[in-house]
């Protein structure tokens, strides 16, 4: 039977039906196939030296891929190599500000993860976190967007003002627990050991209180030096305040920094206007926050918040902080006993 015959009896063209019979011949499908589009200027062979060049030096720019290239043979543009790059998986991303950790510092880490990642929800809830941290007046309206027009760019209303050094800047002293937050102090001037132990009196006893955090709680600071001179450890000492041991150079381990970043970004929204303005809107949104607002920073906080999952979310960070903190040590602490061992 010809392709005419069998076109007249479905209705096709008989051109048609040459072409479906041959397909089926080759391919054993009728199915159209996906489209190949344009091929691809690099080579499985360019693709790989990009890729093993970005493994190893992550701050690679594109440029410097595509004179690598260039000189190996292929002219591409910098928006092919971005291409390449996320079909494998990588994307360009800032690079995270971390404290400068020496061998010292990771062994610490490393023990205090491993004393503290089997401790039970209990005794993390008896923990008071503090810190201090610095905010300025125009701290982070840099990170501010605006829906306007092309021709609105400078209308006033989509503009954000700055001025050097942030505009001026406050120092304040805060602490919480699972329980919620303490006091918020305002720091005058540059602190030292006698002004510190003048605001664990003034603001720490009485947050203990309020929070009524019971008998056996554990107090929780860096290793400042203020904190470690020998009349601050003689006063804690005198009032039987039991100190968290805590690793040098880890403060991304601290919870409260999520407390201070929510904080910011209240008060960025509520735009104060000057210094004691801002003093005065820290201490109206410190007032506000439950401790919620440090299980997940930046989510939108709800009434319907269960306090007892709120808990969980809280220690659940602490703890996987520390598993993190962890993992990442090992490699570390493996390279420089390799080192050790061959010197």
């Amino acid at each position: 039977m010809g392709y005419r015959t069998i076109g007249k009896q479905l209705g096709e063209k008989a051109t048609t039906v040459g072409a479906i019979i041959r397909k089926w011949k080759k391919f054993k499908m009728t199915v159209n196939h996906p489209r190949s589009g344009a091929p691809c200027k690099i080579s499985p062979c360019g693709a790989s030296m990009i890729i093993r060049k970005v493994r190893d030096q992550p701050r690679t720019t594109r440029q410097d891929l595509v004179n690598d290239l260039k000189r190996a043979g292929t002219t591409v543009s910098k928006k092919t190599i971005s291409n390449t790059l996320r079909r494998h998986g990588f994307k360009s991303c800032s690079a995270s500000k971390v404290p400068l950790l020496k061998p010292a510092h990771v062994q610490a880490c490393l023990k205090f993860a491993n004393d503290h990642l089997d401790d039970p929800e209990e005794e993390w809830e008896k923990v008071i976190w503090s810190d201090k941290t610095k905010i300025e007046l125009f701290g982070l309206n840099s990170t501010r967007h605006v829906w306007r027009k092309k021709k609105d760019e400078y209308n006033p209303k989509n503009t954000i003002p700055t001025m050097k050094h942030g505009g001026g800047n406050i120092i304040l002293w805060g602490c919480f627990s699972a329980k919620g937050t303490g006091r918020l102090h305002r720091i005058e001037g540059r602190m030292d050991g006698a002004m510190y132990r003048k605001i664990l009196a003034n603001n720490l006893l009485p947050s203990v209180r309020a929070l009524k955090m019971g008998r056996g709680w554990v107090f929780q600071h860096d290793n400042d030096l203020k904190h470690t001179t020998r009349a601050t450890k003689e006063w804690l000492r005198k009032k039987h305040l039991k100190v968290l041991e805590w690793p040098s150079q880890s403060s991304d381990l601290n919870p409260i920094e999520n407390l201070w970043r929510e904080l910011k970004i209240h008060i960025a929204q509520r735009q104060p206007r000057n210094l004691k303005d801002l003093e005065k809107v820290c201490m109206e949104e410190w007032a506000k926050k439950p401790c919620c607002s440090v299980c997940k920073p930046g989510q939108e906080l709800q009434e319907t918040y269960d306090l007892c999952n709120c808990k969980q979310r809280f220690l659940y960070q602490i703890l996987s902080s520390a598993f993190l903190m962890y993992q990442m040590m090992i490699p570390l602490s493996t390279i420089w006993r390799n080192n050790e061992s061959t010197a």
